[in-house]
């Protein structure tokens, strides 16, 4: 068999495959079938992520997290999403903590130290935040 001639007998099947994967319901009985959802919340707790503060509570994070790095909070989303994963690792139990903060909290224009990483681990363990 030549180049050409496999070429265009994969091109075919692959051709048959795509439209043996469409539907051929059309009539107003058809329903799109349920797609299974994942509860994430049920996901983060599980892995020891607290859910995305609001209100005081986020003000409350910021101030602490400000408190121990001040730079970390230049970027308030990223601080927060930070935080909630870095609670992740004190609740499961993880090894070098401060370096996984400071590695966490390091982001554009903001460089984090370990022994920053020490003060936003206490922050995040002494405010209750880590708490799942």
């Amino acid at each position: 068999m030549n180049t050409r001639t496999t070429a265009a007998a994969l091109a075919a099947g692959a051709l048959l495959a795509l439209t043996a994967c469409s539907s051929s319901e059309t009539g107003s009985d058809s329903k799109p079938k349920a797609t299974p959802s994942v509860d994430y919340s049920a996901a983060e707790k599980s892995a020891g992520i607290p859910p995305e503060p609001t209100g005081a509570k986020r003000q409350q994070l910021l101030d602490a997290l400000a408190k121990a790095a001040p730079d970390v909070v230049k970027y308030e989303d990223d601080a927060i999403d930070a935080a909630r994963n870095q609670c992740s690792a004190i609740n499961g139990g993880g090894a070098k903590l401060d370096w996984t903060a400071s590695q966490r909290f390091t982001y554009e224009g903001v460089t984090t130290t370990e022994a920053q990483g020490k003060a936003i681990n206490e922050a995040l363990k002494s405010s209750g935040f880590c708490n799942v």
